[in-house]
């Protein structure tokens, strides 16, 4: 009798026990982190960075918000941070496609580097990425190349802008290593068109 009521009563507190040992630790508020983020000791901000990563999804709409701060520096956090959290920060691929005009060559870098981390999650970015071939700034022009790579094949129809983007010198390497990438073509010469019946 006393051995079956024991039975019972860990029958009765074993799940209640097994979830207590398999329970996290609360996370972090992602307001608390995004307010380090913005400190000016690189230590609590680098810190912070990390942390929103590992957080992952939940931080991306107050990150999102920072990118369209009026101080370069938090928009800079903002994007680099992003980067880090690669596909989990693909909620902010409009935001990050629409920082690619950003008035810093810093952050246009840095936000077509976010967008190559994100790989084919950072398809809805593509007429931005498109039109960033024809940037300024060389990074921009290459990043924004294997930004679209990354991307594979639903960059299709990206590889027009990157056969042109192709003919500079400095993006060529890229460029060509993107057309690849988004077609599927393992070697260089396998991108050569083929001969017109014209020709012959």
């Amino acid at each position: 009798m006393i051995r079956s009521r024991a039975i019972r009563v860990a029958c009765l507190l074993l799940p209640a026990l097994l979830g207590a040992c398999r329970s996290k630790p609360p996370e972090p508020k992602v307001d608390n982190l995004i307010s380090d983020l913005q400190s000016a000791d690189p230590a609590v901000s680098g810190k912070a960075s990390l942390e929103l990563i590992r957080v992952g999804e939940p931080a991306v709409p107050s990150l999102v918000e920072m990118l369209e701060s009026d101080d370069a520096r938090l928009r800079t956090l903002a994007t680099n941070t992003l980067w880090g959290m690669g596909s989990k920060g693909r909620a902010a691929v409009p935001a990050l496609a629409g920082t690619l005009n950003d008035r810093e060559p810093s952050l246009r870098v840095a936000a077509a580097m976010a967008l190559e981390n994100m790989g084919p999650d950072a398809a809805p970015a593509v007429p931005a990425l498109i039109r960033a071939l024809k940037d300024r700034d060389g990074k921009v022009r290459q990043w924004s190349a294997k930004a679209l790579g990354k991307i594979g094949p639903a960059a299709e129809k990206a590889v027009p802008a990157l056969a042109q983007a192709a003919k500079s010198e400095g993006i060529r390497v890229a460029a060509e290593e993107a057309i690849r990438q988004i077609r599927g073509v393992e070697s260089p010469t396998e991108l050569a068109p083929s001969p017109s019946p014209l020709s012959e």
